[in-house]
């Protein structure tokens, strides 16, 4: 088992800051969508479409405590931040599968397999996620962003809403990649670099890439952001910002690890925070190229 050089005091520490900062944040604008601003949204909020997205909500929180992928507090969390991105609906007439629900769950399934892919390996080499599910801070970190965004892409459709979105969806994708491709690298057991110095190092340890693991992140980083992506004749052309950002997270990931968290400043939690965040931030001067390549 390769020991983490962060104490596990401040890694405690730095995780119950992150919810406690993070969490109330979301439930503040669940609120304000939901509640204040229902009857000024827009069509996105309408009775039939907010029971609907309620009822997804409730039934994927319940899914993932019951096979076990996250703690209860862990899928509450998750359940909350279903609610928000199953509300972020940018492409007329609303429906559950131009939201945000589409690339959130295929993002669920396929860290799910990935988190088991290899399981008895990755245990004996004390790798392995615990039994028990992920804690609500595993959830926050990788999903918090998104769901921050998705918050800002409800109601009514302008380029600001549809800006969100994307970097939503960006998000996700970067979430995705990073847990893919560390969950099969670390299953696979192939050589491993350090992206600082290209160093090789052992899998598992904080901030390796390898050509297994990156490929496998990439893949699942392409397919969440196509499913993110609504139907239009412009769609692959959409799809460079959110990928390309999704890939710089990616990266930026690893550098936080091979730097900041293998000396002991940040713990995993914050670095995909970190990670998910700047994906989000590169993703809109990529648009912005990208619009103003298509005059848009």
């Amino acid at each position: 088992m390769i020991a983490k050089t962060i104490s596990p005091a401040r890694d405690r520490l730095q995780s119950r800051l992150l919810v406690a900062t993070i969490l109330p944040l979301l439930v503040a604008l669940s609120i304000w969508n939901f509640v204040i601003q229902r009857d000024e949204v827009g069509y996105a909020l309408a009775p039939h479409y907010l029971a609907g997205a309620v009822a997804i909500s409730v039934t994927f929180a319940l899914v993932t405590w019951l096979i076990k992928a996250a703690t209860p507090t862990a899928a509450a969390c998750g359940g909350l931040i279903c609610l928000l991105l199953t509300a972020a609906n940018i492409s007329p007439p609303p429906s559950l599968l131009h939201s945000g629900l589409p690339p959130l769950a295929l993002l669920f399934v396929l860290t799910f397999l990935a988190t088991r892919y290899g399981r008895a390996k990755k245990e004996v080499r004390g790798l392995s996620e615990p039994r028990t599910g992920r804690r609500a801070s595993q959830v926050i970190a990788n999903l918090g962003v998104a769901a921050f965004l998705a918050a800002f892409a409800i109601g009514e459709i302008s380029i600001a809403s549809t800006l969100a979105f994307g970097a939503a969806i960006a998000a996700l994708a970067e979430a995705t990649a990073d847990t893919l491709s560390s969950e099969i690298g670390q299953a696979v057991a192939g050589p491993a670099f350090l992206i600082s110095n290209f160093r090789r190092v052992p899998p598992g340890t904080d901030g390796p890439i390898s050509l297994t693991g990156t490929l496998s992140g990439l893949l699942g980083a392409a397919a969440v952001t196509f499913a993110g992506l609504p139907p239009h004749s412009f769609k692959l052309l959409v799809f460079c910002p959110v990928f390309g950002a999704a890939t710089a997270g990616l990266f930026f990931d690893s550098l936080l690890g091979a730097t900041l968290e293998r000396r002991g400043y940040l713990g995993n939690d914050l670095v995909n925070f970190a990670s998910t965040a700047f994906a989000a931030a590169i993703f809109y001067p990529l648009a912005y190229v990208t619009m103003s390549f298509l005059h848009i």
